[in-house]
């Protein structure tokens, strides 16, 4: 179960990390700036804020359909509170504590 918590982790950090050559674009909302990454058909692939220069605050990617894929929050960098990612057979439940993994759950997508 870990590894698989691992490989999303690798797989979202690395989007994040990776948009070099991605349209994206930025708003100033008070103290926080709200990025949207899009995919090369115009669909959103990940949006969410940086504080400080840091991801901070709620994260949301998608699919290139614009389905949601996963769901959750940063402190400064560090992921925080509880991340739920889905695919088509299941959707995971992790939480983090200061950006370490202290519970996983996974529940059967219904018609599975």
């Amino acid at each position: 179960m870990r590894k698989i918590v691992l490989v999303l982790m690798m797989l979202f950090v690395g989007l994040v990390y990776s948009q070099e050559d991605k349209k994206v674009t930025y708003e100033q909302k008070g103290d926080l700036v709200q990025a949207t990454y899009y995919y090369d058909n115009g669909q959103v692939e990940q949006q969410g804020f940086f504080k400080q220069e840091k991801l901070h605050g709620e994260w949301k990617y998608y699919n290139e359909e614009g389905k949601e894929i996963a769901v959750g929050s940063y402190n400064l960098g560090k992921k925080v509170g509880k991340w739920t990612f889905k695919n088509d057979d299941s959707t995971k439940e992790v939480e983090y504590l200061d950006g370490k993994v202290i519970n996983v759950s996974e529940v059967a997508n219904s018609g599975s």
